[in-house]
């Protein structure tokens, strides 16, 4: 759900930046990339913490796309695709400050801010990822060539599920890949639509409820009922996540 703002001058600087990039709270992106809103914010937002009575402070893995609103944090688009990659491959069972090394050098090699969402990054992903480990401690060393081909797979199924528009990715098909459902940055800003028809998948998936029935709310919104029903099973699944 996009935020409302009670001063027109603040809702008009938020909604000039986000056209074409999205905008995600991090309750919003938890939600969509089933990870906990609390990392969210860790991850991109930095963080501190006391050692030897000293504060010490955590960068952000990367600069977000839109400037906080508020001291609140706001995503976009590329940042809410890196997130799900970083978010995969801690599950893998590589530790930040490696991920951290691994993001800087793919900026480097691949030219953007955000490399893990290229089309770069989808062909040349494992070497730079191995290329990273390597000059890394020794606890990631271990096991290296399996995790030659854990990685491989990571970055490959990572990919499955993205359109490309020149090098960048352009939108994410979020529900197993169907084409029905569509998360693109440049229509409503962002969120979860049918493709064919632009409704978001959470007033599809409302309708239902409150018509009692899948092909009411089809009936009413004057869509087919198919569409209707991936709305309503995609957004069972954010929900059991």
């Amino acid at each position: 759900m996009i935020k409302r703002h009670s001063s027109p001058l603040a809702a008009s600087a938020r909604l000039a930046p986000v056209l074409g990039v999205g905008s995600y709270s991090p309750a919003e992106a938890s939600r969509l990339i089933r990870m906990p809103a609390a990392t969210v914010r860790r991850w991109l937002g930095g963080y501190s913490y006391n050692e030897d009575g000293e504060r010490r402070e955590v960068a952000p893995l990367w600069a977000p796309q839109l400037p906080a609103i508020d001291d609140r944090l706001e995503l976009g688009f590329r940042d809410l695709i890196e997130l799900r990659f970083v978010h995969s491959l801690t599950m893998l069972g590589l530790g930040l400050n490696t991920i951290r090394q691994c993001f800087a050098y793919a900026a480097e090699c691949v030219g953007d801010a955000r490399p893990f969402s290229t089309n770069r990054f989808r062909t040349d992903g494992r070497s730079i990822f191995l290329d990273t480990i390597r000059n890394a401690g020794a606890d990631e060393l271990l096991d290296l060539r399996k995790r030659q081909y854990v990685i491989k797979d990571v970055v490959e199924q990572s990919f499955k599920d993205l359109d490309f528009e020149g090098d960048a990715v352009a939108r994410w098909r979020p529900f197993d890949g169907k084409r029905s459902i569509v998360i693109d940055p440049n229509r409503s800003f962002g969120q979860p639509i049918a493709e064919r028809y632009g409704v978001t998948t959470t007033v599809l998936a409302a309708a239902a409820e409150a018509e009692g029935s899948i092909e009411r709310a089809a009936w009413a919104y004057e869509l087919p009922a198919s569409i209707v029903r991936d709305a309503v099973l995609f957004e069972q699944q954010l929900g059991a996540a």
